[in-house]
C-alpha cells in the first residue's frame, strides 16, 4: 500500500502558524510515502513568503518526507508586472522546486505534477498540447496495474466554490485535458484552488472524462476560507482500491473523518459499501 498526504493552498503570508505546526505533526504521524502539495505556496509570491514556504518544505524533508509540488496562480507575482511576464516562476523555482512538472514512481502508483499557472490569467489555469504529450510520455513508463495520479493546482472541472452551488472556472483547454485523462486511463486527479474539499467521479461531472476519481483538497494552513475550515487529505492507494481520509481543523487540532473507500471497476472507481470496506480493512 502507498500512502500520500495531499496538501494544497498553504498561502504563506496569509497563514496561521499554529495550523502549520499541526500539519507538520500530522504529516509526521501519517508516515506517508509522498507529500503532494498542489500549489499556492504563497499569498502574493513575495520573497519572504517563499522563504517561509521553503522553511516549511525543509522541515518536511528533514523529517524524511518526499515532496512533489506544483505552482499555483498565487505563486505568480500579481502586481510586479515585469516579473509576472518575464520571469513569473523564478522565485518558485528558487525556493520550492526548479521542476514545474515533477514525476514520482512509487510502489503501486505513479504521480505526475503539471503546472497550470499562467502569466496571462489572474486566477484561472490552463493546460497545453505539449503538457498533454508529456503526461502521455510520463505515464507510458508506468508498470501495468499501478495507479496513475495526476496533480494540478487548478481543477480540470467546474466545481462549487461555495455553499450556494456557484461553480468556479474549469481549466483552460478543458476538452484537451479530459480527452487525455480518459485516453490514458488516469486513475486519480488531485487539485486545489477552490479551498474546498470534495471527491467526485469524473464521469458524473463531464461524461467524456472517463472513470477517474476527482479529489479536491481544501486549504491546509491559510486563513482565507470559503465557508469551511482548513483541511487536507490522506490517500491510501492499493491494487484496485483507494481510501481517502479527510483531515479537518477543529480550532485546536486536526481530526480525521471516517475514511471513504473506493474500488476500481471496468466503469471506473465506485464507492465501496461498508461491508466491502470492512472486509478490505487490515486485521
Amino acid at each position: 500500500m502507498t500512502r500520500i498526504v495531499h496538501l494544497s493552498d498553504l498561502h504563506f503570508g496569509a497563514h496561521d502558524p499554529r495550523i502549520v505546526q499541526a500539519v507538520e505533526e500530522e504529516v509526521n504521524a501519517a508516515k506517508p510515502d509522498l507529500v503532494v502539495i498542489s500549489g499556492d505556496f504563497t499569498q502574493r509570491a513575495r520573497t519572504e513568503q517563499f522563504q517561509e514556504a521553503c522553511q516549511f518544505l525543509e522541515r518536511l524533508r528533514d523529517a524524511g518526507h518526499e515532496v512533489l509540488a506544483v505552482p499555483g496562480n498565487h505563486d505568480v507575482p500579481l502586481y510586479d508586472v515585469l516579473r509576472r511576464f518575464l520571469s513569473p516562476l523564478t522565485r518558485y523555482k528558487r525556493y520550492v522546486d526548479d521542476m514545474l512538472c515533477p514525476f514520482h514512481q512509487l510502489p503501486g502508483a505513479a504521480v505526475l505534477g503539471i503546472n497550470t499557472a499562467r502569466s496571462l490569467t489572474i486566477k484561472e489555469g490552463r493546460i497545453n498540447r505539449e503538457q498533454v504529450e508529456f503526461i502521455a510520455e510520463s505515464f507510458s513508463r508506468v508498470p501495468e496495474g499501478a495507479a496513475k495520479i495526476l496533480v494540478t493546482h487548478h481543477p480540470l472541472f467546474a466545481l462549487p466554490v461555495d455553499d450556494s452551488g456557484e461553480l468556479g472556472e474549469a481549466i483552460g483547454r478543458q476538452e484537451l485535458a479530459l480527452d487525455a485523462v480518459n485516453r490514458l486511463g488516469i486513475d486519480v486527479l488531485l487539485a486545489g484552488h477552490n479551498h474546498r474539499a470534495s471527491t467526485h467521479h469524473a464521469r458524473d461531472l463531464v461524461t467524456r472524462a472517463g472513470g477517474a476519481l476527482v479529489v479536491q483538497a481544501g486549504t491546509a494552513t491559510s486563513v482565507r476560507l470559503r465557508e469551511e475550515e482548513q483541511s487536507f487529505n490522506i490517500l491510501d492507494v492499493d491494487t484496485g482500491t483507494v481510501s481517502i481520509s479527510l483531515m479537518r481543523w477543529t480550532g485546536d487540532r486536526y481530526e480525521s473523518a471516517v475514511p471513504t473507500q473506493f474500488r476500481k471497476t471496468e466503469e471506473g472507481w465506485r464507492q465501496s459499501s461498508q461491508a466491502e470496506a470492512d472486509a478490505a480493512a487490515p486485521a
